[in-house]
């Protein structure tokens, strides 16, 4: 039998690897752990049998062929010679290309991944006040770990009206280009791939919605047998513990134990309950907080979990970069189109359930319109509409839904007078 070792390079399969470990099987063979040299295999995982596989060609070092450089000044060499200094791997706590990204670089902006890579692990909760840049900031750290070789698979979970502009500051500044999918484009990479494959390892580099990913009977069985290097949980707040064991909840807990790094967002991330922010702190590192009812901040403090920045405390690093807000108080009468429109909406006698009913079983109808109504006469009359539509559709002939069809119409025709 041929002697195989961690470091040897080999042909198989027509591509060129290198062993990464070697163990024995059942059958008296071995198991090849491998990593990807040639072009069509570069940077995949495999596993190889000896006893399965036809051939396996160890490349002897000593027969390599020495090709001179014969380009001018000796570019393609140098070229060679930097793309692997590009490539080598740093293990220090330094700040090396992130600085580099399309951005005003501020000193505060580098703290959280400075304070990150000092730890084995890089699990930390970014909480800085809104407007200081916490996408930026998780993205700066991001882009040290992949330039470590310590973020080949990035998962991103963030509400779905956040999508867009966060999968925008990643290209955009970073040059980390996320693939945004649905329950629809998750589907869809299932029809591509076998029966038994993980969609979650289709794409390297995701982002989702958390509504998406939280339904336990589609996705968790896939959650627990994937794996990524770094996991980005914004606005982590709303997957706090708050006693109730919500989905999100589950799902969060879930996946910090499915990466080495959790990166964690949130410019409110204590709701003033101790359980709540506790969760939090224990997604991180289980070993926390060991009471979560029962704490203070000296406990969790040392272990570099948390930081956290309002404007004040970083004034001096951005003069005049924030402004501060001056608030004017406009004070403007309502004219007799508005004062009608009121009166009507006040007019409207609100059933339930197509019956008659008390009024204050129907307030909430009636706040709902007049906040409509004092946002613009635009958006009460859409909601007015959706209104009618409702009670037309659910209770056809009711005499009191029929009386309060009456009044929202009634209702409709002084918005309609309403000018701007």
């Amino acid at each position: 039998m041929a002697l195989y070792a961690p470091g040897m390079r080999v042909l198989i399969r027509d591509a060129e690897w290198v062993i990464r470990r070697v163990d024995p099987t059942s059958d008296g063979g071995l198991q090849l752990t491998c990593h990807g040299i040639s072009e069509l295999v570069r940077e995949h995982e495999a596993l190889f049998l000896t006893k399965l596989e036809q051939r396996i060609e160890v490349l002897d070092p000593t027969k390599t062929t020495l090709v001179a450089d014969t380009s001018p000044a000796f570019q393609n060499a140098l070229l060679y010679i930097e793309s692997l200094l590009r490539r080598r791997a740093v293990n220090d706590e330094n700040i090396h290309i992130a600085h580099q990204g399309a951005m005003d670089v501020v000193d505060y902006q580098l703290d959280p991944a400075l304070q990150a890579l000092r730890q084995p692990r890089q699990r930390i909760l970014i909480a800085d006040a809104v407007g200081l840049g916490k996408t930026l900031e998780a993205g700066i750290l991001v882009s040290e770990l992949i330039h470590r070789g310590r973020g080949k698979r990035l998962l991103v979970l963030t509400q779905k009206s956040m999508l867009t502009q966060f999968q925008k500051e990643f290209w955009n500044r970073f040059s980390i280009p996320l693939t945004r999918l649905d329950s629809v484009g998750l589907q869809r990479v299932r029809n591509r791939i076998p029966s038994n494959h993980n969609p979650f390892y289709y794409y390297d580099k995701s982002i989702i919605s958390t509504d998406t990913l939280k339904q336990d009977s589609e996705y968790r069985v896939y959650l627990e047998q994937a794996y990524w290097d770094i996991i980005i949980i914004d606005e982590c707040h709303n997957v706090a513990d708050r006693g109730s064991g919500s989905q999100r909840t589950r799902l969060a807990r879930l996946l910090a134990t499915r990466s080495d790094t959790l990166i964690l967002l949130s410019a409110t991330p204590h709701d003033g309950r101790a359980k709540s922010f506790a969760s939090l702190m224990n997604m991180l590192d289980p070993t926390a907080i060991s009471d979560d009812e029962n704490y203070v901040k000296d406990d969790f403090s040392s272990k570099g979990l948390v930081i956290r920045r309002f404007k004040k405390d970083i004034q001096h690093q951005v003069t005049g970069s924030f402004k501060e807000r001056k608030v004017f108080k406009a004070q403007h009468e309502a004219g007799w189109q508005e004062e009608n429109a009121y009166d009507a909406l006040l007019a409207i006698a609100f059933s339930r359930g197509g019956e008659a009913s008390n009024p204050r079983q129907t307030a909430l109808l009636r706040v709902t319109l007049q906040k409509a109504l004092f946002s613009s006469p635009a958006a009460c009359i859409q909601s007015t509409q959706e209104r009618i539509k409702r009670l037309q559709r659910d209770y056809p002939g009711k005499a009191a839904a029929e009386a309060e069809i009456g009044g929202l119409r009634e209702l409709l025709a002084a918005l309609a007078s309403i000018t701007p």
